[in-house]
């Protein structure tokens, strides 16, 4: 191969961009393009699915499926980036490597942000190790009352939820507000706004107020920041989260070469304002960025049109457990759905839709157009193939 489009990262980000860039180069009779993707394990974490109670199957394995789409996978952990001689070092349990690119397609995702000002102290014994009349054993406290904070409390019992703005889901909107309150008093949730979680030890957390809750379990869900390989992007400007800016076409701004995706970019998703949003907050639209970047890094190494990224629809399914579910759409958020119905839709997103493909590689090429849509046919959610 005498050019290389390297990608790092396997998750959604990582693995569409690699479908949608072998989709482009097949179309152009490129042969001669390797496509590679380079993660610690060839494993998509269903992050979206971290709050149900069984996730034994939210880890699945995309080795089979990249090896019969012919990328080539290369297990290790990216330690460096250096743009200027378009390089990547990555560790193996061997040694050191490194590998050089053409594009290259930073799908690194990101993590779970605590910040310095909160104390953890202290590492709590497993709680089935516990007697039960340990004061906070079977207690809960949920930091954080935005969509991954109302998903984690409407699935566990003894809960108590820590909101630092005025209003729950505060940025979902005034919109599914109602359903969503209803949803929390149903089921016995005790939630504190304008409060936050200020430290955390192995018996509990205290609040700003002073107040302390006792309890063995903490979920901390105050929110994510880029994976800290974007700061090795050199020239590139970030936002508060730490995303790369990225133009239209998803390519970094200011930087040769390089494209951003997922959680790692900051692009904008219509012309009227509106950005991206992180961990998966466009439900069964959020591949679309994903399928945009590999489709114009393929395209920018030939030197061919580019695809415009544009989100025309904005979808927020939220799951309420045992009350169901909430489903809107559009940036004011409008209801379409709730209870039974909602949970329904937001099930087949959670355990159908979001999964890679089969390792079949005509229908795994299929679906990664950068202008792939949905639609529901018989109360199925689907890819839309016309």
């Amino acid at each position: 191969m005498s050019q290389r489009i390297l990608i790092i990262g396997a998750g959604f980000g990582g693995v569409w961009s690699a479908l949608s860039a072998v989709r482009a180069l097949d179309i152009a009779g490129r042969q001669d393009v390797e496509v590679a993707l380079i993660a610690p394990e060839p494993t998509m974490y269903m992050r979206p699915r971290l709050y149900e109670a069984d996730i034994s199957t939210a880890r699945p394995s995309v080795l089979d499926l990249l090896d019969i789409v012919g990328v080539r996978y290369i297990q290790g952990t990216v330690s460096r980036i250096s743009t200027d001689d378009h390089k990547v070092e990555y560790a193996l349990d061997s040694g050191a490597c490194s590998i050089v690119y053409d594009r290259l397609v930073l799908a690194s995702g990101s993590k779970v942000f605590m910040p310095s000002s909160v104390e953890a102290r202290g590492t709590p014994p497993r709680l089935s190790s516990l007697p039960e009349s340990t004061p906070g054993r079977n207690t809960v406290v949920v930091a954080g009352g935005g969509f991954t904070g109302i998903e984690a409390a409407t699935e566990l019992p003894s809960l108590f939820m820590v909101e630092k703005h005025n209003e729950v889901g505060p940025e979902l909107g005034p919109g599914p507000r109602p359903v969503i309150l209803q949803a929390l008093q149903e089921l016995g949730v005790t939630f504190y706004t304008g409060e936050s979680v200020v430290a955390v030890d192995a018996d509990g957390a205290v609040l700003s107020s002073g107040k302390r809750i006792e309890a063995k379990t903490v979920i901390w869900t105050v929110g994510v920041r880029a994976s800290a390989l974007t700061e090795q992007i050199s020239g590139a400007q970030h936002d508060q989260s730490g995303r790369l800016l990225v133009d239209d076409n998803l390519k970094v701004i200011g930087v040769q070469d390089v494209f951003a995706t997922g959680d790692a970019a900051h692009a904008r998703t219509n012309d009227k304002g509106h950005m991206a949003m992180m961990s998966c907050q466009h439900a069964i639209y959020s591949a679309f960025p994903r399928r945009s970047s590999g489709h114009n890094a393929a395209q920018d190494l030939l030197g061919l049109p580019l695809h415009k990224y544009r989100q025309p629809y904005y979808v927020t399914c939220l799951d309420l457990g045992g009350s169901g579910a909430v489903v809107t759409q559009g940036w004011d958020r409008e209801v379409l759905l709730t209870g039974v119905a909602a949970k329904h839709y937001k099930q087949q997103i959670n355990q159908s839709l979001i999964y890679p493909p089969a390792a079949n590689r005509a229908e795994a090429l299929a679906v990664a157009r950068p202008d792939i849509e949905y639609e529901e046919k018989d109360g199925v959610l689907q890819y839309r193939l016309d």
